[in-house]
């Protein structure tokens, strides 16, 4: 099974998010790197960009597909994980590191409640699996 950190939420799109006072950190899972493959290009949106939850935010391109990526939160874009562009394949290598994507600047810190806890998202996986 795919590495499913207990600290933070995740969304059944397969996004991770990671709090720090209203910024929430964004990227995609173990499970979901793991689905597309080798990662080649990683499309984000600008700062100040701002999108509701379960909007798409951008794409991340595979040997295999093209998969939009969706606002896990709504608010505006803070910060984009640039380093992206040139190493693509950080988000395979580390989902949780370096392969982050964005940070919104949250417009409801409440709606975290909204998404899955780590025990929940494994449970979703199993399923996902199974079907």
């Amino acid at each position: 099974m795919a590495n499913i950190p207990q600290d933070l939420r995740y969304t059944r799109d397969h996004e991770w998010v990671r709090t720090e006072g209203a910024t929430a950190r964004v990227g995609i899972t173990d499970y979901a790197q793991r689905q597309l493959g080798d990662i080649v290009f990683v499309e984000l949106p600008g700062a100040g960009d701002r999108f509701e939850a379960s909007e798409p935010f951008g794409s991340v391109e595979s040997v295999k597909s093209v998969t939009e990526i969706y606002a896990p939160v709504a608010g505006s874009v803070r910060t984009v994980n640039e380093t992206l562009s040139e190493s693509p394949e950080d988000v395979n290598s580390d989902p949780y590191g370096d392969g982050w994507l964005i940070e919104i600047e949250m417009a409801d810190p409440k709606r975290l409640d909204d998404l899955l806890d780590a025990k929940a998202y494994h449970d979703f996986c199993a399923q996902e699996e199974a079907d």
